[in-house]
């Protein structure tokens, strides 16, 4: 177990993993409680968009996933609390939008090589040090705005309208949540892939919520779930040749199945 973190490869991919981790279960238990969980999906697939325009152009892929699924929070959110649209109908239309967009994009590129393979269900192998770099100084960033604003935001997620009635800045924080999700899920596709992303930050916060604990200690649950499921998916991936964001999802699924039986009614 230990030698594998004596390749600088596994290194950074448990690195990057933990980070993701954190950052997933903390932003997810809010679009969660929200009711909001489709948006990890859909913005996971404007960030293959993005990905595949840096990889048509040979731009930092990273870096426009992270452009494309911020502007597309943007959108989504304006056109969610401006012009008041239901919000299942504009992530269908943008996921299914951006999706089209993604393999226009490739077939103008004429081939589906496999970086683009890397990025749709992540790969251990892809993390670059400079992609670290990034992942830390733009999840430290996110981070501490979540935690700044930890209040505010929990009281939107329960009831948006008192929220704003008691002098809360809704829509600021609204786009603010948005815009951290987007940074986020365009991080995360290095290690779990642009397919898989959404369940690394939905599935925790529900097989914590089965628990019945208050939204604090049902948050740790989140954190602690996810961070179990990449260290556990990472070691799979290594010794036995698996996409790290199968192998980090199919952990994630036994714990919402465990979750599921040990909180039957």
């Amino acid at each position: 177990m230990i030698e594998m973190f004596s390749y600088p490869f596994m290194q950074r991919a448990f690195a990057a993993g933990l980070i993701i981790a954190v950052l997933a279960a903390i932003s997810g238990s809010f679009i969660v409680l929200r009711r909001y969980s489709l948006l990890s999906e859909t913005l996971a697939h404007v960030s293959l968009v993005g990905v595949s325009v840096g990889l048509l152009i040979g731009s930092n892929p990273l870096w426009m996933a992270i452009i494309a699924s911020l502007i597309a929070s943007w959108m989504i959110e304006y056109l969610r609390s401006v012009h008041h649209l239901y919000s299942d109908s504009i992530l269908a239309i943008f996921l299914s939008g951006s999706l089209a967009l993604a393999i226009i994009i490739v077939s103008l590129a004429g081939s589906f090589n496999a970086s683009l393979f890397s990025y749709l269900f992540g790969s251990i192998l892809s993390v670059t040090n400079e992609d670290l770099i990034i992942m830390s100084i733009v999840g430290t960033a996110g981070m501490g705005l979540l935690l700044l604003f930890f209040k505010e935001l929990y009281f939107i997620a329960f009831d948006e309208e008192v929220a704003r009635a008691s002098g809360v800045r809704v829509t600021l924080l609204n786009f603010m949540l948005v815009s951290v999700i987007a940074v986020i899920i365009a991080l995360s596709i290095r290690v779990v892939g642009t397919l898989l992303i959404g369940a690394l930050m939905v599935i925790p916060p529900v097989a914590a919520i089965r628990f019945g604990l208050g939204f604090f200690k049902t948050m740790l649950l989140s954190i602690a779930i996810a961070l179990v499921s990449v260290i556990v998916g990472l070691g799979a991936s290594f010794f036995f040749s698996l996409p790290s964001g199968a192998a980090i999802v199919l952990c994630l699924l036994l714990f919402f199945i465990v979750a599921l039986v040990i909180n039957l009614p």
